[in-house]
């Protein structure tokens, strides 16, 4: 769109001389001194930016949110007066019971739901505010169980990350190409290019899809739920790469990872940064090992448990107590004789 011409907006030229003016309109000091036909600096509007009084609690990483409630309706909120900061080059996961608003938190710091209060914000601007293009430029999502074009190619659906690039004048160019190599090569599916997506299997398909976000070329990736329907292997496999996308190379810097995990383990051990949610709100957030106690289990998810070292990692181990047995049956006296 073309900028329209001074002529179109005479009212924003001011072209009258200070004597031309009415008797009743006297040119004050500053319209008296300052050059014939410029523009008058306006004076700032009572109750704007000279008394807004400064952030409390400032973000302290790129992606933030601050008195954040969400709802899908009428009825109560998912999500009610919610603070978050997002640590920058770390994964942060989110965990908590079914229905306590983890999905719907991830899915408002990727501008797919409105607030009815608060903000996420995104550099310190309100999320909704900006142009979706430069939203796609700084935050990549990958929904919950994304479903591919029937018969795409795996390098075809990765080109598709570049779409936020791309230009009416220049629908590719050698950055596209680039971008979209060394994503297909940080989750290794090079060897998968000319592959239907639809013939790969769930880990696989998976990578294929962190790939296109990755093409995307953002700082800030979130994923929902990226381990659903994959078995133990995969789910590890997800997971590896999820790490080593928020550890620096010399190919890469390290990214912002925001994740969503139902298995409370799998969480302790991948996140930098473990978020507990309950009835829409943080019930506890910071490092797994400080964050995920027997207390905390039993408060958000209602089991009791003992949590021990990880063998391995040494990261929180989640074990659930023993179950209660059955009541044990009483044999049947009937037909016995005393």
């Amino acid at each position: 769109m073309n900028s329209p011409s001074p002529s179109e907006h005479p009212s924003e030229h001011p072209s009258e001389h200070p004597s031309d003016r009415p008797a009743d309109r006297p040119a004050d000091r500053a319209d008296a001194t300052r050059p014939r036909g410029s523009r008058p600096i306006p004076a700032p509007a009572p109750g704007r930016d000279q008394d807004r009084a400064p952030d409390p609690d400032p973000p302290a990483g790129r992606l933030a949110a601050r008195g954040l409630t969400l709802g899908y309706d009428a009825d109560r909120p998912v999500v009610d007066a919610l603070d978050l900061d997002v640590p920058d080059g770390r994964v942060t996961v989110i965990v908590g019971p079914n229905a306590c608003g983890k999905s719907t938190t991830l899915r408002a710091l990727g501008r797919l739901l409105k607030p009815r209060a608060g903000a996420v914000l995104l550099d310190g601007a309100e999320l909704h505010t900006l142009p979706t293009r430069r939203i796609a430029r700084a935050l990549g999502l990958l929904p919950q169980s994304p479903v591919a074009p029937e018969a795409i190619t795996v390098a075809d659906l990765v080109s598709r990350g570049r779409q936020p690039h791309q230009r009416w004048w220049q629908q590719w160019s050698p950055a596209d190409e680039a971008a979209v190599t060394e994503a297909m090569a940080r989750t290794a599916v090079t060897e998968l290019a000319d592959r239907p997506v639809d013939a790969l299997s769930g880990g696989q398909r998976q990578r294929v899809w962190i790939a296109m976000a990755l093409a995307q070329q953002t700082d800030l990736l979130l994923l929902d739920e990226p381990t659903t329907y994959l078995d133990i292997a995969h789910q590890v496999e997800v997971l590896n790469l999820v790490r080593q996308l928020a550890t620096a190379t010399e190919q890469a810097p390290a990214r912002t990872v925001v994740t969503v995990l139902h298995d409370l383990n799998q969480a302790a051990r991948y996140a930098d940064h473990l978020v507990a949610m309950r009835d829409g709100r943080i019930v506890a957030q910071g490092d797994p090992g400080e964050v995920v106690t027997a207390e905390l289990v039993a408060e958000v998810f209602g089991l009791a448990a003992v949590v021990i070292p990880d063998p391995v990692t040494g990261s929180p181990l989640v074990v659930p107590e023993a179950p209660t047995p059955h009541p044990a049956t009483v044999p049947s006296r009937e037909g016995h004789t005393p």
